[in-house]
């Protein structure tokens, strides 16, 4: 955003950090019409304040706002490369490893691509047109039938509970809507059973919510065997600057 701030000579303000108010407070005030942030930080704003907020970091709420904008890239893309599920110009997006219909890695292929990493690896891979030009992204994906790209996670967070996949960040957001929520990560755990298990790391509200109440929950708005097996109430959930969790430095119960 900085560097497209420069390049168009648009008047840019960069906060010290992300405060709901701080931020709603430069949209009332007018000082501000446009906003970036990620999933996490939109949940705690009115997004009516702005003209228009970009969203982007990690999946995306299921609904948004008319005036939000969904985006998708990544550092070695220079920042957003698909918007509300379309590339830009120039911009190919495919899927590795899945059948025509189903979900699999986010390939792109595209001019303001990296050259290479430290050290000369380009993370290029063989795409489906056989040529390996492609950048693999570690997303997963799938497309709508009007060839929407909608993005799932990051496929090295993705749970494998009897067999059936489980995305965290489609559990936490059903999480958040529980009153007893203040925050909350998931991510999974061995299990003798069930090879892996889904556990709920949740920071309770004025009235913490019992393991029964997150289940049912889930299970009616994701999938019976999304429902967390184990609730850990914490005081805090460890997250990046950008409000991304760092699953890995999760407690342990």
């Amino acid at each position: 955003m900085v560097t497209r701030a420069l390049l168009t000579d648009t008047p840019l303000i960069v906060l010290p950090g992300f405060d709901a108010d701080s931020v709603e407070q430069t949209g009332r005030s007018g000082r501000a019409t446009h906003v970036s942030v990620v999933a996490t930080a939109l949940q705690r704003l009115d997004p009516s304040v702005f003209t228009r907020v970009l969203v982007g970091g990690s999946r995306p709420p299921d609904t948004v706002a008319p005036n939000v904008v969904v985006t998708y890239g990544m550092t070695e893309t220079g920042s957003g490369v698909l918007y509300d599920g379309f590339p830009l110009d120039d911009v190919e997006v495919a899927l590795a490893g899945s059948d025509p219909g189903s979900g699999g890695e986010i390939l792109l292929r595209a001019p303001m691509l990296m050259r290479c990493y430290r050290g000369g690896d380009t993370g290029r891979v063989v795409g489906p047109d056989g040529t390996a030009t492609w950048f693999a992204t570690g997303d997963g994906g799938s497309f709508g039938a009007d060839g929407e790209l909608q993005v799932s996670g990051r496929m090295s967070d993705v749970i494998n509970t009897g067999a059936e996949k489980v995305w965290p960040e489609a559990v936490e957001r059903v999480l958040l809507t529980h009153p007893g929520v203040a925050d909350a990560a998931v991510w999974r755990r061995p299990d003798p059973e069930w090879g892996e298990r889904v556990v709920a790391w949740v920071v309770p509200a004025d009235i913490t919510p019992s393991l029964q109440e997150l289940r049912d929950l889930v299970a009616n708005a994701v999938a019976p065997w999304a429902a967390p097996k184990e609730l850990v109430l914490v005081d805090q959930v460890p997250r990046t600057l950008s409000g991304k969790v760092r699953r890995h430095e999760l407690p342990p119960a």
